[in-house]
């Protein structure tokens, strides 16, 4: 990443705070997409940022309200990109709107790798505050989400296309880690033919999860 000039590092302004905040974002994204979040230090993020680590905790708490706070954006995103993708019809189909739900959350590869770090890691080492502004950020894209599917899909109402996405969004995080294990592990699934149950292919198991969630919720 470009190292910050002199003026914007030492960060006095509220608009040289926000661009070295960005830059510590970026550099955390940057860093999950290549080796995952799993494997991302606060020292890596600082280095990527071109500060040191004491410099990137006068912005947040810890590495995970980092992670958390790109959570935030990834369940906006993800909301937007539903929305386009149903447009505003109001004739949709189980299996349309099973294939859109799976396929904008895929899109976004980060998104369904921290969805599966949130509850386990993430909310537990930040403050009760940024926990909060998580929740609340996650709760307005679920509740757009919810409009767009019950507008798409009459037979699905609101609480019901609530639970449809939430449950998406949980399988997205389990399926997202089980579709890409660690090079030891994806070398033994090919060479052991006992073990090809153990290999998924993300978009298609996760499409057809949430058709059976989709047809038992409008039952």
């Amino acid at each position: 990443m470009t190292k910050l000039p002199s003026h914007v590092q030492r960060a006095r302004r509220p608009e040289h705070k926000e661009l070295r905040l960005a830059s510590i974002l970026e550099a955390a994204r940057s860093l999950a997409l290549e080796k995952g979040v799993r494997g991302v230090t606060l020292t890596d993020i600082a280095q990527a940022a071109g500060l040191h680590k004491s410099a990137v905790l006068r912005y947040v708490e810890t590495r995970e309200e980092i992670y958390l706070r790109l959570t935030a954006e990834g369940w906006t995103e993800w909301a937007s990109a539903l929305r386009a993708a149903l447009g505003e019809r109001t004739d949709g189909t189980v299996d349309e709107l099973a294939e859109a739900l799976s396929r904008t959350v895929v899109d976004q590869p980060l998104l369904c790798d921290l969805l599966s770090h949130v509850a386990l890691h993430l909310e537990r080492h930040v403050s009760a505050e940024a926990v909060l502004t998580y929740k609340l950020a996650a709760l307005a894209a679920l509740d757009d989400m919810a409009q767009a599917c019950a507008r798409f899909l009459p037979a699905l109402d609101e609480p019901a296309a609530r639970e449809l996405v939430s449950a998406v969004s949980l399988l997205a995080g389990a399926l997202w880690q089980i579709s890409h294990p660690p090079e030891a592990l994806a070398r033994l699934y090919a060479e052991e033919p006992r073990l090809a149950h153990a290999v998924v292919d993300l978009l298609p198991r996760l499409t057809g999860s949430a058709r059976a969630l989709a047809v038992g919720l409008t039952a």
